[in-house]
């Protein structure tokens, strides 16, 4: 039975995962919640199962984008070093506020957070959506572009702020070209994902109690969900760079509204705490 519920919890967690990550709702967002729903913690490293899920959705943009990531290879190498500038402000905030974090969105007011984070990211779709059909002509897309989404990704990694929705908002408000835009959001996932993984290591190094305490339940859960979060992750990533295109986010903004105000109800009425 343990193992069954793991199991059907990482298929759901995986999944949505898969999909939010690049659809632009905050996957972080979507998994803080479910783990409130579902009762899902894997031992006690909710955090350290979150991070592997990230895993999969990383094969995903990896299949799906592998001639962008080849490109980045080539002379002059301009958008390798735009990305590695884009990174920094994701790194150093998630290593010096990562715990601090985390402690306020699984703290007594978590679901209030959550949903004024996701309340932020409907209004900046809104925004972004309204200044993208309204501009006759993008630029190019250069570092002024990049710099200002690798800002925007480090205020992403509060949950409910969406990650890809927060740096394509960025990328088209600045005046980018909105593909260049949605192929550089997704390439920024990369990076990001790569050194959570890391660290996530290097504490399972420091910590092999992390491992007994996972459990072999959690191991098979976990397994379960990297797969379907690259399966689900794929097709989400074909989706999106269409969506992007065509600036048409307000459908998204729209969920995001009456997901903030549903987990508030839920929240007032006890529901979820």
């Amino acid at each position: 039975m343990e193992y069954l519920t793991a199991i059907w919890q990482s298929i759901v967690l995986g999944t949505v995962q898969g999909l939010t990550e690049f659809l632009p709702v905050s996957s972080s967002g979507h998994l803080a919640l479910l783990h409130r729903i579902l009762g899902a913690d894997f031992g006690g490293n909710t955090l350290f199962f979150d991070i592997m899920l990230h895993v999969g959705t990383l094969i995903a943009v990896v299949a799906v984008l592998w001639r962008d990531i080849l490109d980045l290879f080539k002379k002059p190498f301009k958008t390798l070093l735009i990305l590695i500038v884009a990174t920094i402000p994701a790194g150093v905030v998630g290593l010096l506020f990562n715990g601090w974090i985390e402690d306020v969105t699984n703290g007594q007011y978590g679901v209030v957070i959550l949903s004024c984070c996701f309340a932020v990211t409907a209004v900046l779709l809104l925004i972004a959506e309204h200044v993208a059909k309204k501009r006759q002509e993008a630029q190019p897309f250069g570092w002024k572009h990049g710099i200002c989404m690798g800002l925007m990704q480090a205020v992403a990694l509060f949950p409910g702020i969406s990650r890809s929705g927060s740096t394509i908002a960025a990328g088209v408000l600045t005046g980018a070209e909105r593909k260049s835009v949605a192929h550089f959001s997704f390439l920024m996932s990369i990076p990001v994902i790569l050194g959570s993984a890391l660290v996530s290591g290097i504490d399972v190094v420091k910590q092999p109690e992390i491992v007994t305490s996972i459990g072999g339940s959690g191991f098979v859960g976990i397994a379960v969900g990297v797969v379907f979060a690259a399966v689900s992750g794929f097709f989400a990533v074909k989706f999106m760079l269409r969506i992007i295109e065509k600036a048409n986010y307000k459908w998204f903004s729209l969920y995001l509204a009456l997901l903030a105000v549903t987990c508030l109800s839920l929240y007032a009425a006890g529901v979820i705490v």
